[in-house]
């Protein structure tokens, strides 16, 4: 029984590890080519329907190695904007589900575009270990205590102001800790997160190149606050696009992507391993797809 309690602490301890990484390291998405996956107050943003996909995979082709899968859908009418979250992670034997519905109020300012945005997101988080993945005993009462848990409501908010060049935006993710508060801390969580950008055109026509600076300050509990600062150039109305991004967590990220008529997009990114675990991992790769409708 002592070794099946070890083999579960060390199950543990690998599982909050790679979680971690994943907070260290978000989806690189959430920077430009889909920001609502992060904050609430983009539902909807510029109308239509936008519906997105993201894949990332370490590099590391080795069993249990993390996987995080995400799916967004939003629509904005008239002021307001409503959209779904579906997010997937897998690390080791842990699985975590995390679906929210969200809400959104973009309030216009004047006619020149200006304009404040909230958003509001209400869901829930299911976490448990895969016991078929498990080479031991699948009936450790400590698996079982794990998996027993009930599922959590969790949630998101945020706000947003944005002019035709100028981003400023600002958001709560995890209330989860606001709405329960549980027995058992986890340290890996995002407390908060916030960016600023400011877009602007280097040369004009059909061809033009526009570039759009981004500094980003987040929290993730138990380490210390990290901020990213980067860039997006954009041909051809952002057509084509490429993005670095380097992190205070001495990682970077680096992306490539196309926008077909603004309609059907196509983008991948690399982010380097951080300093603490380069040791164990090279890096990981992301996909992302979108489709925007009637716009």
């Amino acid at each position: 029984m002592k070794i099946i309690h070890k083999t579960c602490l060390v199950v543990a301890f690998m599982a909050a590890i790679s979680s971690a990484k994943a907070q260290l390291n978000p989806l690189s998405a959430q920077y430009y080519t889909n920001q609502y996956v992060i904050n609430p107050a983009f539902a909807g943003y510029n109308g239509g329907i936008k519906i997105n996909g993201s894949y990332r995979k370490l590099w590391d082709n080795v069993p249990g190695a993390p996987v995080t899968q995400s799916l967004t859908a939003d629509y904005g009418f008239k002021r307001v904007g409503i959209g779904i979250t579906v997010n997937n992670e897998s690390a080791g034997l842990q699985r975590q589900t995390r679906v929210l519905g969200s809400y959104a109020y973009h309030l216009k300012l004047n006619q020149d575009g200006d304009a404040l945005h909230f958003g509001l997101s209400i869901g829930f988080l299911s976490q448990r270990l895969e016991e078929t993945d498990i080479h031991g005993n699948p009936s450790d009462p400590l698996i079982g205590q794990y998996n027993n848990r009930k599922t959590h409501l969790d949630g998101d908010f945020g706000i947003a102001y944005t002019s035709n060049r100028l981003t400023v935006q600002a958001a709560l993710p995890n209330l989860k800790d606001a709405l329960k508060k549980e027995t058992v801390k986890v340290a890996d969580q995002q407390t908060f997160y916030s960016a600023l950008s400011y877009r602007f055109q280097v040369t004009k026509g059909a061809e033009g190149i526009d570039a759009e600076p981004k500094v980003a300050y987040r929290g993730v509990k138990g380490y210390d606050n990290i901020w990213d600062a980067g860039v997006q150039v954009g041909i051809a109305n952002r057509q084509v696009f490429a993005m670095v991004m380097y992190h205070s967590s001495e990682s970077a990220t680096f992306g490539l992507g196309m926008d077909f008529r603004n309609k059907y997009m196509i983008s991948g990114s690399y982010t380097t391993q951080t300093s603490a675990l380069s040791a164990y991992t090279n890096g990981s790769f992301e996909l992302n797809l979108r489709l925007s409708l009637g716009q």
